[in-house]
């Protein structure tokens, strides 16, 4: 049977309301701490999570008058340390990181990137999780409990030649996800990843068209996604119903590492 060429149906309005009034797991008593979480994947996760009804404090460069919102520069190690210490003091424990704040750095080749742009980008998406993670790693594990959830990315699964610091910052993720995942085992916290493909978020500003559609052309589902489709597997990797899974990557970009 000949099936023809596959049909790409483009998310609407309808879509997008099922996504973001999806049902959420019992958060309730629980304190989560979000980094990057004033836009894109971290501001949708934060929102999940309130639905559940955990106590949600987020942490991003600006985060204007918020409630529960702390300016802070991930890559600033003692600032990371003062906004976790701030959580547990304020809010009697820390139960959830998720580490969200990220810059998608500049596209070129490899061999054009400056010294001061890799620092920078390593020095938000790679140092600035390492610092949430080892702030939130030292309560969780006096405590014997927590969840922690990393945003990494598919390009960090493979090379980017276009985006090598990127993909190299993102890499280190997914393995320092893996060290704490294993590091914190035995204590009761468990620490998981996730790897997005094209997500529409402010990352992709300055993003011309026909990249855009290049990296979309490669999906095999045909669309971006959504932030609050990420943000549904990282509620589920906070959740208690997560139990046996620990340093483990899971992929949120609609076939890419397929292709």
């Amino acid at each position: 049977m000949d099936y023809g060429k596959p049909i790409i149906v483009p998310i609407n309005s309808i879509e997008v309301a099922a996504i973001t009034s999806s049902n959420t797991y019992d958060f309730h008593d629980r304190v989560a701490l979000v980094t990057g979480g004033a836009s894109g994947i971290g501001a949708a996760t934060a929102a999940l999570l309130r639905a559940g009804g955990a106590t949600v404090v987020v942490a991003d460069l600006v985060v204007g008058d918020a409630e529960h919102a702390l300016g802070c520069d991930v890559t600033d190690a003692a600032a990371v340390d003062t906004v976790v210490d701030t959580v547990v003091r304020t809010h009697g424990g820390l139960d959830i990181l998720v580490c969200a704040a990220g810059t998608p750095g500049t596209v070129g080749l490899p061999w054009e990137i400056g010294d001061e742009e890799w620092r920078r980008i390593s020095a938000v998406n790679l140092d600035g999780t390492f610092h949430a993670c080892r702030a939130a790693a030292r309560h969780m594990a006096q405590r014997r409990r927590g969840r922690i959830v990393n945003v990494a990315s598919v390009a960090g699964t493979r090379g980017q030649a276009s985006l090598a610091a990127y993909a190299a910052s993102k890499a280190g993720v997914v393995n320092l996800t893996q060290s704490f995942g294993v590091a914190l085992a035995s204590y009761g916290v468990l620490v998981n990843c996730v790897t997005p493909g094209v997500i529409r978020t402010p990352l992709l500003e300055g993003v011309d068209d026909d990249a855009l559609d290049a990296m979309v052309s490669r999906m095999p589902i045909g669309r971006m996604g959504e932030p609050e489709e990420v943000a549904r597997l990282i509620a589920f990797l906070a959740s208690d119903d997560l139990t046996f899974s620990t340093g483990a990557t899971f992929d949120v970009s609609a076939g890419r590492t397929l292709t």
